[in-house]
């Protein structure tokens, strides 16, 4: 029932100020998309607020920050516009779009997240010292091998790029492998 955020720098300053007290031990971050942003601008507010970093950021199915923004924006499209734009993404449930009820609770809440992505704004700075893990689906329309190649570019450290049989959300069907990557990173 909390208002969403539909900028990213209140959503990371709140993110960052609830995680940190977590953040005794080593830690990583992995954001999908979206998350890909969020949890890159969380690793930077980390370092610049406590001069902590993740011992591995792992980003997948988003491009590379400094990339502009492609297409034009959606999160303000009348409703009817905006479920079938919903639908061609592919990434909402073809169940939820149907249900009137559950869309009505969860339009607020997806335009939120349409205009985080599409409001955002890349302020350079200097490269992450941890190392960056970047993932995608071959088959993905919207984030391409150079998308996800041009992370490289947010580290000084190691830099590695995976991709997988899939689309935009190839991780639904590439779950086991995806796992296996990251826990042998982990390790």
């Amino acid at each position: 029932m909390e208002r969403p955020f539909s900028q990213l720098s209140p959503l990371v300053q709140a993110l960052t100020q609830a995680l940190f007290p977590l953040l005794d031990k080593p830690f990583a971050l992995f954001g999908h998309s979206l998350g890909a942003l969020v949890s890159f601008e969380i690793a930077r507010e980390l370092r610049r607020q406590y001069g902590v970093y993740p011992v591995r950021l792992f980003v997948s199915s988003g491009h590379a920050p400094q990339i502009p923004r492609r297409g034009l924006p959606i999160h303000t499209l009348p409703e009817r516009e905006f479920i079938e734009e919903l639908h061609r993404l592919n990434g909402t449930p073809t169940e939820l779009l149907a249900h009137q009820e559950l869309m009505e609770i969860m339009l607020p809440v997806l335009r939120a997240d349409f205009a985080l992505y599409e409001n955002y704004v890349y302020a350079p700075d200097s490269p992450l010292n941890c190392p960056i893990l970047a993932f995608g689906g071959l088959q993905d329309r919207k984030v391409s091998h150079r998308d996800l190649e041009a992370w490289r570019d947010q580290t000084s450290g190691a830099f590695s790029l995976r991709m997988f049989p899939g689309d935009h959300f190839f991780l639904n069907a590439a779950a086991s492998p995806l796992l296996q990557v990251l826990s042998r990173e982990l390790q």
